[in-house]
């Protein structure tokens, strides 16, 4: 299957998103009823997806061990709305080790208790977010992932270099859930 890009303006006349995107929150209740959209909470380690403004599950999540930001070369989880705009692993095993969003065919220990083994991989599954306000533009270059973990014992804390990591059984579901140009809001609280 052949990824595609897509432009973030394309999204928010997709999503019938007419406010100021810089300037107004996008609640689920905004949004067209029938697409997907995702809530981040960074202080609760949460993620939320709902459809129209229909909650659907809880996820328990991994954001930066060094905060919040969008500065290049930070290591930080940048705030704010996203679009999911790559999905790559469709198919892919559980386990599956990603280098560069890349299938290298291997398979990864999973690890499940609360070692930091100061290691950042990249498993299972891969969406790409594209920020689309002033101040996270750049979270595509900086390659901010919601991606599967070998480290599935320190989701619900902080431990990660910048992506969103989650357990590799739910990144497949959520990855099966959402298509490209799904919005991401992620928030402090």
């Amino acid at each position: 299957m052949k990824n595609k890009e897509i432009d973030s303006e394309k999204i928010i006349t997709k999503n019938k998103i007419t406010e100021d995107i810089d300037s107004e929150i996008i609640k689920p209740k905004k949004i067209d009823k029938k697409s997907r959209n995702i809530v981040i909470n960074i202080r609760e380690q949460k993620m939320y997806l709902y459809s129209g403004e229909e909650f659907l599950k809880k996820y328990d999540i991994s954001s930066s061990s060094y905060g919040v930001g969008s500065e290049p070369g930070s290591n930080k989880t940048p705030l704010g709305k996203h679009v999911i705009s790559e999905k790559f692993g469709d198919k892919a095993e559980l386990g599956t080790i990603f280098i560069g969003r890349i299938n290298t065919g291997r398979i990864s220990d999973i690890y499940y208790d609360d070692k930091d083994r100061d290691t950042d991989s990249v498993l299972t599954r891969v969406l790409w977010l594209d920020g689309i306000e002033k101040g996270n533009k750049n979270s595509k270059e900086r390659y901010i992932y919601i991606h599967g973990t070998p480290e599935e014992g320190l989701i619900g804390k902080v431990a990660s270099h910048g992506c969103i990591r989650m357990r590799n059984s739910e990144v497949i579901e959520l990855f099966d859930s959402v298509e490209i140009g799904t919005i991401v809001d992620i928030r402090e609280n």
